[in-house]
């Protein structure tokens, strides 16, 4: 009897210290019903949990329309089942906390330069997570740069932060970014679904990053990006990253999160077509070591992006598992560029140890093959691409296969930055190191471009490499190429 008692009395003292750390927002004044500006009140309740030691801010089912909530360390936001944390449009004497000041703005966009001016933000915080069942809808942020005062453009926003967690949740139209990470060590991002009018995840300055089982569907921009800006106004590296078991989109916005994946919108309003890709850069004034990418899916958006052109160095890169499906440009482009959009003096970056293997690409845009770019003096080193199919829709022309791309190495890095490329699977410019390794490239209707169009490079290997060429077609246009290697490889006439 008395051991039965002992035991309850322990059940009860957890049970009640259980419920002791969970800060339900309507015990705090939130109503939830999506007119009531209900963030102070979710203020006050993480304010409550942090006084106490931290613990779980409660948000049950209803609308929390609300300005700028502010994230303490050792708070877990839950979202319930049909709650919805609401962004609410900024009047004239309310709206989001301000942009702080940033000395160092000028090295990347003001979306990127700041914190403050979101819907859920921290700076210098510690074991946080976001997560359960419910939306956040980012409806009143705006997607643009705006420097108005009241004004965010940011669903979740995180500086300087350790030991963070977001699993679960959705999220919708989020303005600039669904979420800005910026010097932030030992991120999770778990079983998420973005549906959003820009950027999805922009995993900047961060370490030890995990992102797993996530849909992001971002039309208008890029759906997970790893970027190393210099917003803190240092060097730092995005390092030590898995990106897993995820699907990137750029299905019209909205139509993720309602499963019905409509495709009328061709393109972005500012964005050339549609976007939604996995991407590192275009911010790489810092540089991104020792990230892995597998079990990824593509639909309807842009290829694969590996860009450094702000000084950062791009190392030990391993992609694999990749299917690709309706590619609107490039399927492959990596890109060493010289913009330097970094303090003065800093030197060009470069890319070398890049492994992307067992990929498939179904109805690619032909109008840029893949591309593989460095700039005069610069060569993208040490490259290896095997076990890849491509289908291309194809469709260049004899004219097509006599230009000359500009180098154009300070301008912003997109595929288009060349215009129409000479070749029709691969083109490589100042690089050395290049395998490809049984690789298939195959169109849905001739084309008159060489298969591959190399130029200032040293040793290119082929093996295994199989092609098609129009008749009269020569297979390869080679152009100041010093060791270039072919192994078993037929380039053969449509």
């Amino acid at each position: 009897m008395k051991r039965n008692i002992f035991i309850l009395i322990i059940l009860f003292s957890f049970v009640c210290n259980l419920f002791a750390s969970t800060y339900n927002v309507r015990d705090y004044g939130a109503k939830g019903d999506g007119k009531q500006i209900d963030s102070p009140a979710i203020n006050k309740a993480i304010e409550a949990a942090t006084a106490n030691g931290g613990g779980t801010v409660f948000i049950p089912a209803g609308t929390y329309a609300s300005y700028s909530i502010r994230l303490q360390s050792n708070i877990h936001l839950y979202l319930d089942a049909g709650s919805v944390i609401m962004a609410a449009y900024p009047e004239k004497d309310s709206g989001y906390d301000l942009a702080e000041e940033n000395e160092h703005n000028h090295f990347q966009d003001f979306g990127h330069s700041h914190w403050e001016n979101s819907l859920i933000w921290g700076i210098g915080l510690e074991n946080i997570t976001i997560s359960g069942q419910g939306l956040i809808n980012g409806q009143g942020l705006t997607r643009e740069e705006s420097r108005l005062p009241g004004v965010g453009n940011k669903a979740i926003s995180l500086k300087l932060c350790k030991n963070v967690t977001i699993k679960d949740v959705s999220m919708l139209n989020c303005g600039h970014f669904a979420l800005l990470a910026t010097g932030v060590d030992n991120l999770t991002i778990s079983n998420v679904k973005v549906d959003t009018n820009r950027d999805g995840f922009d995993i900047d300055c961060c370490r030890n990053v995990r992102i797993s089982d996530c849909s992001v569907n971002s039309p208008w921009d890029d759906a997970i990006v790893l970027k190393s800006s210099y917003a803190l106004g240092f060097f730092r590296d995005t390092e030590n990253v898995t990106i897993t078991n995820c699907f990137v989109s750029g299905f019209d916005k909205g139509s993720l999160l309602d499963a019905s994946f409509q495709r009328d919108e061709p393109q972005a309003p500012d964005q050339g077509y549609v976007t939604g890709r996995i991407k590192f850069g275009t911010e790489s004034s810092g540089g991104f070591k020792n990230i892995t990418i597998s079990n990824c899916t593509f639909e309807r958006c842009r290829g694969l992006a590996l860009e450094s052109v702000d000084g950062g160095s791009l190392e030990d890169i391993t992609i694999t598992n990749i299917t690709m499906r309706d590619i609107v440009n490039a399927p492959f482009f990596l890109r060493l560029g010289s913009r330097l959009r970094s303090p003065k003096g800093t030197p060009v970056g470069n890319i070398s140890r890049v492994t992307i293997s067992n990929v498939n690409v179904y109805n690619a845009d032909s109008r840029y093959a893949s591309i593989i770019s460095g700039v005069p003096d610069h060569q993208i080193n040490d490259v290896q691409l095997s076990n890849i199919r491509i289908l291309y829709k194809g469709g260049g022309t004899k004219e097509d296969a006599q230009l000359l791309p500009p180098e154009n190495e300070a301008l912003y890095p997109e595929p288009w930055m060349f215009g129409t490329i000479p070749a029709s699977g691969f083109f490589i410019r100042h690089a050395k190191n290049i395998e490809l390794n049984n690789i298939q490239v195959d169109f849905m209707k001739p084309d008159y471009r060489p298969s591959l169009w190399v130029k200032d490079a040293e040793n290119i290997r082929l093996i295994n490499y199989r092609s098609k060429v129009a008749k009269g077609v020569e297979p390869y246009a080679l152009h100041n190429v010093d060791g270039f290697k072919e192994e078993l490889s037929e380039v053969t006439e449509f």
